[in-house]
């Protein structure tokens, strides 16, 4: 007999409809398995229980069934915040901080119908590529727990990957969806700038961070970044954000349907390239091999293509990250005590830059936005790999050289953050399993406000490879 939580997100939300479940007894159902699994896994980092009870039957007795989210278990990332939950982003600093008031995020997804579970393991202000703070244990990828799970959404990632949510939430300033995506063999998508009205990026640094879904399935993550854009099922008019261009969906019917043949590039160069040596695992060469033919069986034209080498770029790049530490939330030389080695030396290098040095920086990353997204303009999406290696092992970061740090986190994940530069829509899709059984995938890149080609593709190829059907073992209960 099928399992509530071995069904899809929109299979739970169909019998959710039928009245076959009711939100309590599918909240119940994860709870449960949160309970069991994960002090081994480390996907939350504080659960709600008796609130998220209280909210299943509020839903079930007053929100409308039509809401598009209704009844469905989710989780807040603990970079969210959520009045009266403790919020920690990941960090000794913050320990005790609970917020009253909420993200609109999380408004959002609270008027979608969903019922939020607790918060999910972040690294220290989310500043990483792994999730591995010493605010508590790290998330622990479920295929194989000797490995991380990648970051800044590593405890969103697991928590789907284990079968602890049917979906999660995630954010991705340089690739913190994907890389946990591709980690733990999810789908993953960060969407165009300007696309989610509470998360739209525009009012981040460069533009960079957005807030996108995490899923089994491709049809579950347009089903969450549907409700993400539109949180009452229609258009909001709430949020007055700059749009991305194109229609906002809803996206799930591109991903149901799975129409549509394409003209799709395949490249292996990145923007690190004059930067990093940059060395590619067999595994994910091979996961691009099998996207690549099973794309061409599909019948897209595929051309391969590479990008022009930009010594601009890296250096750019890495005065963001460093500026972006600038401003964390820490009172006094005792509380900054308080942090990692690798965000105090983020915090004080951040701190040290000058204006100029700032704007030069964004004006870099600004031309090469428009040099990106011209390069690959004669595409509909472009293929890449999502991973350069296969996930890290927990501990493999250098925790106090920044600079080794750095360069660690780019030679696991080089093609996800100039994704971000461009303000373009990306998904990631686990395609290939190693022999090991561990999951490597591919990324594909779409045009500005393309989120609807990139559900289409995955989609096509969800249905040959069906990877939906892979699940890791439950973990032995600690």
């Amino acid at each position: 007999m099928t399992q509530l939580h071995e069904l899809t997100a929109l299979d739970q939300w169909q019998a959710l409809q039928r009245g076959e479940v009711s939100p309590s007894e599918l909240t119940g159902h994860y709870l449960a398995r949160i309970d069991a699994f994960n002090p081994a896994l480390g996907a939350f980092v504080t659960v709600t229980a008796d609130a998220a009870l209280a909210r299943a039957r509020h839903v079930e007795e007053v929100v409308p069934r039509i809401a598009p989210l209704w009844g469905l278990p989710s989780a807040d990332k603990d970079l969210q915040l959520r009045a009266g939950v403790p919020t920690g982003f990941g960090s000794r600093a913050m320990a005790g901080f609970v917020p009253d008031v909420s993200d609109d995020l999380v408004h959002d997804l609270d008027d979608a119908g969903a019922v939020s579970l607790g918060k999910t393991n972040t690294p220290e202000f989310g500043l990483a590529s792994y999730t591995e703070s010493l605010a508590g244990p790290p998330a622990r990828n479920p295929w194989n727990l000797a490995l991380g799970a990648g970051g800044s959404s590593g405890g969103a990632a697991v928590a789907v990957a284990a079968r602890m949510l049917p979906f999660a939430p995630g954010s991705d300033g340089g690739g913190s969806i994907r890389i946990p995506a591709a980690a733990c063999g999810l789908v993953g998508l960060k969407p165009s700038r300007g696309r989610v009205p509470s998360a739209s990026g525009i009012e981040r640094l460069g533009g960079l961070g957005v807030a996108g879904p995490l899923a089994r399935t491709v049809a579950d993550a347009a089903l969450l970044l549907d409700a993400m854009i539109s949180p009452r099922g229609n258009r909001p008019d709430h949020h007055f954000a700059v749009r991305a261009p194109g229609g906002d969906g809803p996206m799930l019917a591109s991903a149901v349907r799975g129409e549509g043949r394409f003209q799709v590039g395949v490249m292996t160069t990145s923007a690190w390239d004059q930067d990093v040596d940059i060395q590619l695992d067999p595994a994910a060469l091979a996961a691009l091999q099998l996207a690549t033919t099973e794309l061409a069986a599909l019948g897209h034209g595929l051309e391969e293509t590479a990008l022009q080498p930009d010594a601009g770029y890296a250096p750019a790049f890495r005065v963001l990250w460093q500026v972006g530490a600038a401003t964390i939330p820490v009172d006094g030389p005792e509380q900054e005590q308080l942090l990692e080695p690798l965000s105090r030396w983020l915090l004080r290098r951040g701190q040290a830059i000058p204006a100029l040095e700032l704007a030069r920086a964004l004006a870099v990353l600004t031309a090469y936005e428009r040099s990106f997204i011209r390069q690959l303009s004669r595409f509909d999406a472009v293929l890449t790999p999502a991973l350069a290696l296969t996930p890290r092992p927990v501990g493999w970061y250098d925790q106090v050289d920044g600079e080794r740090n750095f360069e660690q986190q780019v030679k696991y994940t080089p093609y996800t953050s100039m994704v971000n530069v461009a303000g373009l829509p990306a998904i990631v899709l686990p395609v290939h399993q190693t022999t090991e059984g561990l999951p490597m995938g591919v990324q594909l890149i779409g045009r500005p406000g393309g989120e609807a080609t990139l559900f289409a593709l995955g989609a096509q190829l969800e249905r040959r490879l069906r990877w939906q059907l892979r699940a890791p073992q439950d973990p032995a209960s600690v």
